[in-house]
């Protein structure tokens, strides 16, 4: 699913993407509140989301989309490279951000790259947000972090630091001698005990409980 307010975008992407054989649009919106009534009604793997939309902006629209049943994957678009709003998309649930400049191969890669458990950030932008985050962090949400992250085993919280490095499964797989079936089975684990919905809360997570910095 596309969704944004400005329709020559929505055009341009939806032609791009139907240009793909393992690719279908299934369905578009314009605000928040019809993209969160398209993803009720209609079966969507991944929606693209435009975060300054008109009547519900798109991180409230993350928020509930990700909040249903089975719910799709969501990649923010956005104009600026990890501002806050990319911030508080990806807190809303979000598995990452394309910018609306990004070239075609890198929005299939991106799409692709959800949709086999991975996120969409490259290691450089896994950084920047993560010592942004680090910055915003008071003490209590160090402690909470510090908490959950106690649930996970000593295998458990080697994944989650490559979580945290911006790592695909198959490069922290390549590190810890795992396969890759392994380190999604892991990562399942982790997003449970957590209590979160994607990869890149786990990033966060770890960073805010120091597990980035001790290793």
């Amino acid at each position: 699913m596309v969704v944004d307010d400005d329709p020559l975008l929505v055009t341009g992407l939806t032609f791009l993407l139907e240009s793909a054989e393992d690719c279908e649009v299934v369905a578009t919106a314009r605000d928040g509140e019809e993209a969160i009534a398209a993803a009720r009604s209609h079966s969507v793997d991944v929606v693209l989301m435009d975060l300054g939309l008109p009547r519900m902006d798109g991180i409230e629209a993350t928020t509930s989309i990700r909040a249903l049943p089975d719910p799709p994957y969501v990649i923010a678009l956005t104009t600026w490279d990890v501002d806050d709003a990319v911030m508080k998309s990806i807190e809303a649930g979000a598995s990452g951000f394309l910018l609306k400049t990004s070239s075609p191969q890198e929005i299939f890669g991106a799409i692709r790259s959800v949709m086999a458990g991975d996120a969409v950030l490259s290691p450089r932008s896994t950084r920047r947000l993560l010592d942004q985050l680090g910055r915003e962090s008071a003490g209590e949400q160090h402690l909470q972090a510090v908490r959950a992250v106690a649930s996970l085993t000593a295998r458990e919280r080697e994944v989650a630091v490559g979580v945290g490095r911006g790592l695909t499964n198959g490069a922290i797989g390549a590190e810890l001698y795992l396969s890759e079936a392994t380190v999604k089975s892991h990562l399942s684990t982790i997003q449970t005990k957590l209590g979160v919905s994607n990869r890149v809360l786990v990033a966060v997570l770890a960073e805010r409980a120091g597990l980035l910095r001790a290793s």
